[in-house]
């Protein structure tokens, strides 16, 4: 019997891996949150794949997305970076990425955890919706709006509300798996074990 995924999902097996074991499942951990939101910055006016494909190469020349030694790069290390052609040669994109450690740094300078911060917008667990289909699911929500307006008050960039929504679906803080999806229930489940 055949798999049946998100009407999203093409046939590429990166693709497909990325959607059958990590888009959607809850993800808490405050440095790979930070990660993710950089990386759906990065996707702004291209296709998520594309940045998919590229994420190996934004993880080792972000040094794997640590904020701490993001906010040590130089307007050198800019220059080199614009010549490295496994990441989107985007000053701008490049530059939102040290804009965005130096803002989760602040926030942690300030007492405010980055994972907490992130899933205070669905008051800490998973929305599970229930979409029939793909034409259903929204790009973006109140929730995403309170989030992207938070995002850029505290400092980052690249964060409007569609980049906040993908994300939210992206590390669980909303389960969109379409109800036929064969990881609808799998995240279902996994949204309930949160306390």
């Amino acid at each position: 019997m055949a798999v049946v995924r998100c009407g999203w999902v093409g046939k590429d097996k990166i693709y497909q891996d990325y959607h059958d074991n990590v888009w959607g499942r809850p993800v808490y951990d405050p440095q790979e949150l930070f990660a993710k939101l950089c990386l759906d910055g990065q996707q702004a006016g291209l296709s998520w794949i594309t940045i998919l494909k590229k994420q190996p190469n934004y993880e080792d020349a972000f040094c794997h997305f640590d904020p701490y030694k993001i906010v040590t790069f130089t307007d050198q290390d800019v220059e080199v970076l614009m010549q490295n052609t496994g990441i989107v040669r985007n000053r701008l994109k490049i530059n939102s990425i040290i804009k965005n450690a130096k803002a989760y740094i602040k926030l942690e300078d300030q007492g405010t955890n980055f994972s907490e911060f992130i899933w205070s917008f669905v008051d800490h667990s998973t929305i599970n919706n229930a979409w029939k289909n793909l034409e259903d699911v929204p790009v973006s929500t109140p929730n995403s709006d309170k989030m992207a307006k938070a995002l850029k008050k505290a400092g980052f960039s690249f964060v409007g509300t569609t980049i906040c929504y993908a994300f939210m679906q992206a590390v669980g803080l909303v389960n969109d798996h379409t109800t036929d999806c064969h990881c609808y229930n799998v995240c279902h489940g996994l949204a309930k074990t949160r306390k």
